[in-house]
């Protein structure tokens, strides 16, 4: 059965950069509500999420979930043992999790308090669309269109874009003529 199950996920790898350091990642499109909706179309032919908004929302879950935010539905014991070593009352917090913790504020803080709630509940808890509006109490589908923009502001504090683009005009540097002789 878990192979079977593991056989119908719908993996896809993508490139992250995280602190000058790119890295592929392999995420899941079944599990993310990012991954959906950059599968589907609009009516208009368009996708609902362009992939430099799935990647600027998959790096902001990857770092919460470095963060170590993630919700515990059990007692962490480990806590209790390392204080005991340590002689810290278990405020012993990885570098790597407190350096994903910053990143994390920082993106939150770029996104402004009016998406910053948005994205955390849609990119980090996993919550569906459907389940947003009903819990924020907004009309049907507006969730998508205020995701789409959350995902824009991100993605420009990421320094993500469809298109690399340079300056409109350049000055020439050289001009060389082929009139060397071989």
């Amino acid at each position: 059965m878990a192979e079977r199950k593991l056989a119908e996920r719908k993996l896809d790898r993508i490139e992250v950069e995280i602190a000058g350091e790119r890295s592929a990642v392999t995420i899941d499109l079944e599990e993310s509500p990012l991954g959906w909706l950059a599968r589907r179309r609009g009516r208009d032919g368009r996708i609902f999420i362009s992939p430099a908004q799935l990647v600027a929302g998959e790096r902001l879950r990857a770092d919460f979930t470095r963060a170590q935010m993630t919700p515990r539905l059990t007692a962490d014991w480990g806590a209790v043992a390392r204080s005991s070593t340590r002689g810290a009352p278990g405020l012993t917090i990885p570098e790597a999790a407190l350096a994903a913790r910053q990143r994390l504020s920082r993106a939150l803080e770029a996104a402004g308090p009016e998406f910053s709630g948005l994205l955390m509940d849609v990119c980090c808890f996993l919550k569906g669309l459907e389940q947003v509006e009903q819990e924020r109490g907004w009309p049907s589908r507006t969730a998508k269109v205020v995701l789409s923009l959350a995902l824009d502001r991100l993605a420009r504090h990421y320094g993500l874009s469809e298109a690399a683009q340079g300056p409109a005009r350049s000055r020439t540097r050289v001009w060389k003529a082929g009139d060397q002789a071989p």
